[in-house]
């Protein structure tokens, strides 16, 4: 062995290789490494650990969250209130920016650490042969060319090339997808192979079910398939939701819009006269005006209403712009088994050699480990399991390790889950399992190898003989079976048919032992057994999975499945969820490889089932989809999963049998693992999209309106007594913005769901938020507002002229005048926008209470606004009289047959386009525009 050069194992296929090759290719021995080389060559290539990405500083998380065109224009305008004395102003925004500074800080703190969780799956200790001797050795110590000692239980150090293996099976799931434990064998297998049918590796963070072995270590920490899983964690990119990217176009317009307009202001200002204070502080107050202060807690608590309706439907949301981003989704591509499956293997298929004649296959019903089910010919009740059938059932309950118990009201399987699916399949059929295993004593068994492909038992039947039963691959039970061609056709026939469907199919045989016949050796399972029959069993289709799927494609959504199971059984269970018709097109990851980006992102859209796919293959596919303008869901449960979770739009991951990687790269995790909660948290999320239009369409005209009445005032009223006149003062503008319509808007947040949510298309995640009918609603309302305001304010200020003069108290009075008009104004307005679509009778005036609570609870505050000594000092108010009550709610009430107009106007508009022919793309935009979008 070399002493001097650490043997490269770049570019090995070592799974291509014998192992004796793979062993000398690793300048290694069966007795292990030398210490010393050990040593050296831990020093060399570095400890067998995954590095953990460097996440943000604690410093940069909060300046992402500061780094914000309107939050600067809210910084500038505090510091500038405060430089000019007005501390009030000043300190009331700033306290709305610490606010929501507050609240995304603590959010992104907890977010990222998918990399920490792909360390932790790598295993404390290994045991490895060193100097001859085995050792128990640090798992970070491990090196290339370390011959490591596998057991049942063990979690496998590193990627290894096995050199001996009995009855050694791993489950992979986390790693591949595979929903079966992976037996494993020393054959080579090709170069090209997926990492799922490299059966002669052992993959670090993997798990020994059972058997043991010996192998040699091939790749350590980055090298592994665990550090490949990581680098991609690093190359998956954040995406940006629709939310988050609409608002941040609204931002930059608004903050371009509201600068120019508060120069402009300052301008005019200076040239009517203005002293240069009030000047600015006209601009500041425009600036305050036109900036929806509200609007990030309005989101910000609506988002996380949402949270906990997903939450009741078994969605549990880690980040929250997903809950919007899952309203926009137009594909799902989802894992198959738990979650389009039951993850219970479940037998469906029986046949025998003599009970069928004409060859036909009897049906099995029931799904799952629950013992319910009948057996069923060609649809119809078939009445009690003939002989032939209990005979194949007995066998197969004989022929095996496993053992049903109940947990709750549950029934679950100890042991192999194919083995699991006998057991259940013959108490289902009315075999008594316990009273067979006491009657058949077993005396001998020989397990399952991956040589044999067969298990055999050896039991003592009531009357004293002895009987060997044998269950295993077809074609290793009918190679020992005595049966003549047309009968082993026959069996072989029906083997092709269960499998077309998707069937793992075991053959089951038995033989007379002799009653004084010894222990089973191989001559007693060479030859001479009876076939019993066949059993198929499938991983079934959950109900409820089939029923979401169809209701997604109603909603305009795809649903692709991507799976590491065999590409006959994908395309069976795609066919029997819908998702496919029968023989339409699927790929495999060997099929995805050979494609380029091009061609990739077109086989990804016309195609519904991916399988035997690698890590690498899913992120690939996620990325074509969104290449071609898709908002993408992505479903998971495996660390092979977690580059894809992390590069789609939205990561599910599964919270019952999902990795902590897989958990720790998602947006939501499924406290269920059912593919029906995927399809309630869509609906959830479009409701909460709806909801937030609401709120915007409500928030943004008061914005508006403030603006409009500063710039009228600005620019037209007189300057009195060298001041000028205002109708509204800034930090009555906040008390507005931040108590009244925060107040009202919040409310819109628990409005039922529209009733076409489900029936329109997906929203296009290029369409602005702020749609063309939330502009024009919003200059109709605030020109109205504006109008209103203005008049009243002006109304009371001239006539409490006398002799030419206004008192200070008369001249509050008129700015509290305006205030409460505004208020009331949104208090009416608050009521249209309770649906976009209907009018608020159609809807029904008390489907949600709690606008009335909102309304309440600001009139309340409005009363102490207006009639409370301390907040005349700190907003400036003044008490008002009846008069002036009843003048305000009279202008106030002109809002409900403007927008009783504006709504009649834009549903016909709507339902004539509608009528027009127009292709697909149109369609769906009047689809959005029927709904108000």
């Amino acid at each position: 062995m070399s002493q001097s050069v650490l043997p490269s194992s770049a570019g090995i296929a070592w799974h291509s290789l014998p192992a004796g090759e793979a062993l000398s290719r690793s300048e290694s021995a069966e007795t292990g490494l030398a210490a010393e080389e050990a040593a050296r060559r831990l020093k060399d290539v570095g400890p067998n650990v995954i590095q953990r990405a460097k996440g943000d500083s604690a410093l940069k998380l909060l300046f992402r969250q500061i780094n914000d065109p309107l939050i600067y224009v809210l910084l500038a305008s505090a510091a500038l209130a405060m430089i000019m004395g007005e501390a009030i102003d000043g300190s009331v925004v700033l306290a709305v920016v610490v606010l929501n500074t507050a609240i995304g800080f603590f959010q992104e703190l907890r977010a990222g650490k998918a990399i920490e969780a792909l360390a932790g799956m790598v295993p404390q200790s290994a045991t490895v042969l060193r100097d001859g001797q085995r050792s128990v050795i640090p798992a970070a110590d491990v090196v290339p060319g370390d011959v490591v000692v596998l057991e049942a239980g063990d979690k496998i150090p590193a990627d290894a090339r096995l050199l001996s293996v009995r009855n050694l099976h791993v489950d992979e799931s986390a790693l591949t997808g595979e929903s079966l434990p992976v037996d494993k064998q020393l054959d080579v297998v090709p170069a090209d192979a997926g990492v799922g049918d490299r059966k002669n590796l052992a993959f670090g963070g993997t798990l020994v079910t059972s058997g043991n072995a010996t192998a040699v270590v091939v790749a350590t920490g980055g090298k592994t398939e665990l550090g490949r899983i990581s680098s991609m964690l690093h190359e998956a990119t954040e995406i940006e939701t629709p939310l988050t990217r609409s608002m941040a176009k609204v931002g930059r317009v608004l903050t371009i819009a509201i600068v120019a307009v508060a120069l402009l202001i300052v301008g005019v200002a200076l040239l009517r006269g203005y002293p240069p204070v009030d000047a600015m502080l006209a601009g500041i107050s425009l600036a305050v005006a036109a900036i929806p202060e509200g609007l990030p807690a309005i989101i910000t608590i609506s988002l996380a209403i949402g949270v906990q309706r997903m939450a009741r439907r078994r969605a549990v949301i880690r980040k929250l712009p997903a809950v919007e981003t899952l309203g926009s989704t137009g594909v799902i591509c989802s894992d198959k088994t738990g979650t389009l499956t039951r993850n219970e293997m479940t037998v469906r298929a029986l046949w025998t050699p003599t009970a069928q004649a004409s060859g036909e296959m009897l049906e099995v019903t029931g799904v799952g480990y629950a013992p319910v089910g009948e057996l069923c010919r060609d649809g119809a009740p078939a009445g009690d399991a003939p002989e032939p059938v209990r005979a194949l059932l007995r066998a197969g309950l004989l022929c095996n390790d496993a053992r049903m118990k109940r947990e709750g009201d549950a029934c679950c399987i100890e042991g192999d889950p194919t083995e699991g699916a006998l057991v259940v399949a013959a108490q289902k059929l009315g075999v008594d399992v316990d009273a067979t295993r006491r009657d058949y004593r077993r005396v001998d068994a020989v397990p399952f190898s991956s040589e044999r492909q067969l298990m055999a038992t050896l039991h003592e039947a009531p009357g004293g003989e002895r009987v060997i039963f044998m269950k295993g691959a077809p074609e290793a039970v009918l190679s020992r079976a005595a049966i003549g061609g047309a009968e082993r056709d026959a069996a072989l026939a029906q083997v092709e048919r269960m499998a077309a469907q998707g069937m793992r199919v075991l053959a089951v045989a038995a033989r007379p032992h002799g009653r004084d016949a010894g222990a089973l050796d191989e001559a007693h399972l060479a030859e001479g057994f009876e076939l019993l029959g066949l059993e198929g069993m499938i991983d079934p289709p959950r109900p409820e999975a089939i029923d979401a799927i169809k209701a997604c494609h109603e909603a305009g959504i795809t649903v692709k499945m991507i799976t590491g199971d065999h590409l006959a059984t994908a395309r069976a269970i795609g066919e029997q969820l819908g998702l496919v018709r029968e023989g339409a097109r699927a790929l495999n990851g060997t099929e995805i490889a050979r494609l380029s980006d091009e061609e990739l992102r077109a086989a990804a859209g016309s195609t519904n089932v991916f399988a035997r796919v690698a890590p690498e293959h899913k992120l690939r596919l996620v990325k074509a989809l969104q290449a071609d303008g898709k908002v993408v869901a992505m479903t998971g449960d495996g660390v092979n999963d977690a580059p894809a979770l992390k590069q789609a739009n939205i990561g599910v991951a599964m919270g019952i049998t999902g990795t902590a990687v897989s958990k720790e790269s998602a947006d939501v995790v499924l406290t269920d693992d059912n593919f029906a909660s995927i399809r309630a948290a869509v609906e959830e999320g479009r409701r909460v999209y709806d909801n937030l239009v609401k709120a915007l369409a409500f928030v943004l005209p008061t914005n508006l309106g403030e603006a409009l009445i500063l710039l009228v005032a600005v620019m037209s009223f007189p300057i009195i007594g060298g001041a000028p006149l205002m109708p509204i003062t800034a930090v009555q503008i906040l008390w507005v913005n931040l108590v009244a319509t925060v107040a009202l808007s919040l409310p819109l947040a628990f409005e039922a769901m529209e009733n076409d949510v489900m029936s329109r298309p997906p929203r296009d995640p290029s369409e602005p938020i702020l749609s063309r009918f939330v502009l024009v609603r919003t200059v109709i309302v605030a020109v109205l507002m504006t109008a209103g305001a203005i008049g009243l304010f002006l109304y009371e200020y001239f006539t409490e002229i006398r002799d030419g003069v206004v008192s200070d108290v008369a001249y509050r009075e008129a700015q509290t005048a305006a205030v409460t008009t505004v208020i009331l104004f949104q208090i009416f307005y608050v009521l249209n926008c309770r649906s976009l679509r209907d009018s608020m009778l159609k809807i029904g005036l008390f489907s949600n209470p709690w606008i009335y609570v909102g309304i309440g609870a600001l009139l309340a505050l409005q009363l102490c606004f207006v009639y409370a000594p301390f907040m005349h000092t700190l907003f400036g108010s003044a008490p008002l009289s009846l008069g002036a009550w009843v003048n305000s709610t009279l202008v106030a009430l002109t809002i409900l047959p403007v927008m009783s107009v504006e709504r009649w106007w834009r549903l016909r508009k709507a339902r004539r386009m509608a009528a027009e022919p127009r292709p697909a793309a149109g369609v769906q935009r009047v689809a959005g525009a029927t709904a108000g979008r």
